[in-house]
């Protein structure tokens, strides 16, 4: 059997709540790692892109452990995050009499995560469940926090509760296996990071985006370390997004409308939150928040890393549109997260004028 090599152990502190969140590589190989799984029967939701890549090998580590398993694999992709997959993980959990010793373990990226979260949180009023994310975007942030949902036609994330895991076990692993352009999509996370709270590990970005796009190893295996460390504090302050929690949502008001207005799927979520920092940072320095020079940095960074820069044309009573269908805002107004400067946040609407110029400088016409 592979050695598990163990990167980092964090935890999310929330009293009663709190998990451990494991950074490693070789750990769907280790029945070691079973402990944190609680339960004799494991559900594993995964999908059909990672299941023939993890789910046998994960089946046999929990078996070793002496654990029985009920696999469920969904269609992959941002279009299937909706209710009728979400039933579909129900019939299963009802068809296979699971009761309320069932734990749910999330083998997979984002959508998984959030629809296996929201199944835990509803299955019998409230389930164990465990993160196993085997995408970049998964591992530095969808993950970690507690938040699940699916979509609705008219709005992204909308339907949903907060449930926080049991665990959540990263394998560095997996990463070998992720497309070059999920790779990109997950460091759209991992630069949001750094332009929210820490301009030093924004600097470190700059000047390892090479390796990153390399997936030099170490240099992966630090930025999932330090922005599940960043996002750990925050959600410690803030789990239920009453304020600080906010600022993780740097370049999703436009992300979010992106996704819908263009459907979902067409772009990736990390790259529509690449292109939504680009345009919330045209609108950070048309406020005078951040300065030219540090907002042509993000969209360096965000290009560097195989990310788009320049908005689809969806028509500005359209992005407004969208963009009104947001958790964020506050009677009638649209609510931004902007950069005041680069490494702290404000939270504001804006002047309609200023992101009319905002939608019109980054749409590509």
């Amino acid at each position: 059997m592979t050695q598990p090599h163990i990167f980092a152990n964090l935890t999310v502190a929330l009293d009663e709540r709190s998990y451990p969140i494991v950074i490693g590589r070789d750990l769907l190989a280790d029945s070691s790692f079973a402990h944190h799984i609680p339960g004799k029967r494991i559900a594993i939701v995964t999908n059909t892109t990672v299941a023939p890549l993890y789910l046998d090998q994960l089946i046999a580590t929990l078996r070793a452990a002496g654990r029985h398993c009920i696999p469920i694999v969904l269609p992959d992709g941002e279009e299937e995050k909706n209710w009728s997959n979400l039933m579909l993980i129900f019939d299963a959990l009802l068809e296979n009499k699971c009761d309320r010793k069932i734990t749910l373990v999330a083998l997979g990226g984002g959508v998984i995560g959030d629809m296996t979260g929201f199944a835990a949180a509803t299955y019998m009023r409230g389930v164990p469940f465990v993160q196993i994310p085997t995408t970049l975007l998964a591992q530095v942030d969808s993950s970690v926090g507690g938040k699940t949902a699916i979509n609705h036609p008219l709005g992204k994330n909308m339907i949903g509760a907060f449930y926080q895991p049991q665990a959540v076990l990263a394998d560095t692993a997996t990463l070998s296996t992720l497309p070059d352009r999920e790779l990109s999509a997950g460091l759209a996370e991992v630069i949001k990071h750094g332009a929210i709270i820490d301009a030093a590990f924004f600097d470190w970005l700059e000047a390892n985006i090479g390796r990153l796009m390399a997936r030099d190893d170490a240099a992966l295996a630090y930025v999932i370390q330090r922005s599940c460390e960043i996002k750990a504090e925050v959600v410690r302050q803030d789990e239920r997004e009453g304020g600080l929690r906010a600022i993780l949502n740097f370049g999703h008001t436009f992300g979010h409308a992106i996704e819908a207005g263009m459907g979902y799927g067409k772009w990736l979520h990390g790259e529509a939150v690449g292109c939504g920092m680009v345009m919330a940072a045209d609108l950070s320095e048309r406020l005078g928040f951040l300065s030219a020079t540090d907002k042509a940095r993000i969209v360096a960074l965000v290009r560097a890393a195989g990310l788009p820069t320049i908005a689809p044309d969806l028509g500005q009573a359209r992005w407004l549109e969208l963009m009104e269908v947001d958790k964020k805002n506050e009677e009638g107004k649209i609510k931004f997260i902007l950069l005041k400067p680069l490494g702290q946040t404000i939270i504001t609407s804006a002047p309609a004028e200023a992101l009319h110029a905002t939608l019109a400088a980054c749409i590509k016409a």
